[in-house]
């Protein structure tokens, strides 16, 4: 409901104060969704072990991340540009580098020139009881493309913001990159009439580019 008060922001006891499009509004507070999957426990784990490498960095090294993250935007893994202190990026790259198996930095790394995200369109067949999803790649990829899959949803979704991420982008063959077992072994084989929703990005020393979103709907199955 709106509310016509002093303007508050943020949770007390059990109600969740937020500025909405309309105004300021009030609202129940539901914890978040915990699952605790295999991929978020090790996720958080790296997340942690990096957080406490920073505590060995010399003076010299901290200087440095500082450096590079004065006046320079860092794109999130939302695909949002957003500035982060000297602490949070070196925990924000290593953590990635940490999450694909790389080595990570004590110093940081040059910042890297994106070209074009070579990843150019998703097609769909579901033919013979055989489905497959694939991107067209069209150029020469970066250091590695992140391909981030969200659940299947109803056709008529326009909007969805959690793509977890299944792997990197397969090696393309005649200019296309198979992703089906990627996608199946997460989600299985989605419905027909759903929607299946691709997010890639190009990564570079754990820096990424804004994010390719790609959305398909899934046909019926033919003989």
């Amino acid at each position: 409901m709106k509310i016509q008060s002093i303007l508050k922001s943020g949770r007390q006891k059990s109600v969740v104060f937020v500025k909405g499009r309309y105004g300021y509004v009030v609202r129940e507070f539901v914890p978040p969704s915990n699952p605790r999957t295999a991929d978020q426990q090790d996720h958080r784990r790296n997340i942690l072990a990096v957080s406490r490498r920073w505590r060995t960095l010399s003076l010299d090294q901290r200087a440095a991340w500082r450096v590079l993250g004065a006046n320079k935007y860092f794109v999130n893994d939302e695909g949002q540009r957003v500035r982060l202190n000297c602490y949070k990026l070196f925990v924000s790259l290593n953590t990635r580098r940490a999450d694909l198996g790389l080595p990570q930095f004590d110093s940081p790394p040059a910042e890297p020139v994106f070209s074009k995200n070579p990843v150019g369109d998703l097609a769909i067949t579901y033919t013979g009881g055989k489905f497959t999803l694939k991107l067209r790649v069209q150029g020469t990829p970066a250091q590695y493309i992140l391909v981030q899959g969200a659940r299947p949803v109803r056709s008529c979704v326009r909007c969805v913001q959690h793509f977890p991420f299944p792997g990197l982008l397969p090696p393309p063959i005649d200019g296309w990159s198979d992703i089906t077992e990627l996608y199946i072994a997460r989600y299985g084989v989605p419905k027909a009439g759903t929607a299946v929703w691709i997010r890639t990005c190009q990564h570079i020393d754990g820096f990424t580019d804004v994010p390719k979103v790609f959305r398909i709907r899934v046909p019926a199955p033919t003989p």
